[in-house]
């Protein structure tokens, strides 16, 4: 028996979270709807105009996998998080949240410097924008990868975002090959379109030869395919990826089995802030099917799971709502 469900990496972030108006990104020249890195002062100088003009809406532990790590355990599964954090109190804050929601790490020697944090503006449209200075993160290499917890693991589920690090690229293409030689199965999440329009040639040699399961938005896999087709885009993705899932925002999902298609229907709700509706969509997913649920089960559950999470701020949902979800779902 597994002793995780998922074993995750990814970028360990803090959100700052902040509601701006349209205006906002043409005055700035902030390019809206994706995730932009960035330098420390830049992120400062940013952030000092935020406080002082909205002030933070909500502060939460953040980074795409980490949300979606957060989530499987809520919902019931176990899982491992594998991630760098400086030696400075936004690194305490991170591993104080891996600790209180029973999310084993390995995080050990905290170097100096500083961790990473991600402003992130909310439109009213519920659109996010993504500031991130990536801080300590940027270095996370091989040395911070745990493969004897990584072998005790169902799924190894890899952040897009880490394609961005030439130290953190390397070591996620070592842990996928570590993963096939010991028969674990591999999930990737695309991440953000950012990915795909500056990193596309770094996300394809981390794909390499496929993985079992990836996770993206419709935006995403037409630029990865580099297609306007939505079917034509799916059709090249099955010649990488076992299986997939497909967001497609309000009207649900699309899923690939390996077989056939399944359409998931989305759920009516008043969107306030899209972030971290792909992470929860993933969490969801993925402990649906460690827990043995088809997939089209799965899909319902997860689009159940990111419908709810857009409706507050934050990436994140409160413990209780987690359970509440799953009574609605499977009993």
């Amino acid at each position: 028996m597994s002793k995780y469900d998922v074993y995750g990496v990814g970028n360990a972030l803090v959100d700052n979270e902040f509601e701006v108006p349209e205006s906002f990104f043409t005055e700035y020249k902030i390019e809206k709807g994706l995730m932009t890195l960035v330098a420390h002062e830049q992120q400062e100088y940013l952030a000092n105009i935020l406080n002082k003009a909205y002030g933070v809406k909500k502060q939460s532990g953040g980074g795409s996998a980490g949300n979606t790590i957060f989530a499987l355990t809520h919902f019931g599964g176990r899982a491992f998080y594998a991630c760098k954090v400086a030696n400075d109190e936004t690194g305490d804050f991170f591993l104080e949240q891996l600790e209180h929601h029973n999310i084993d790490t390995s995080v050990s020697d905290r170097e100096g410097g500083a961790s990473g944090r991600c402003l992130v503006m909310i439109s009213p449209d519920a659109e996010r924008t993504m500031h991130t200075f990536l801080g300590v993160s940027e270095t996370l290499s091989l040395d911070n990868m745990d493969f004897e917890a990584a072998g005790q693991a169902k799924y190894i589920y890899i952040e897009g975002y880490l394609v961005t690090s030439p130290t953190a690229k390397s070591a996620i293409i070592d842990l996928k090959a570590f993963a096939r030689d010991s028969n674990i199965k591999t999930a990737l999440t695309f991440s953000d379109p950012a990915m795909l329009e500056y990193f596309k040639d770094d996300v394809n040699d981390v794909l390499g030869d496929g993985v079992d399961l990836l996770f993206c938005n419709e935006q995403e896999i037409k630029l990865w395919a580099g297609t306007k087709k939505f079917s034509d885009a799916c059709k090249a993705m099955e010649q990488k990826a076992e299986q997939f899932a497909v967001t497609r925002g309000a009207d649900g999902a699309v899923l690939y089995d390996g077989d056939n298609y399944i359409t998931i229907a989305g759920h009516p709700v008043k969107a306030i802030d899209t972030n971290g509706a792909g992470d929860m969509f993933a969490g969801a997913f993925l402990f649906a099917i460690t827990q043995g649920k088809d997939f089209e089960t799965a899909g319902n559950f997860a689009s159940r799971a990111s419908s709810e999470v857009v409706t507050l701020f934050g990436p994140r949902l409160d413990a209780d709502r987690h359970q509440i979800i799953v009574s609605e779902v499977f009993t």
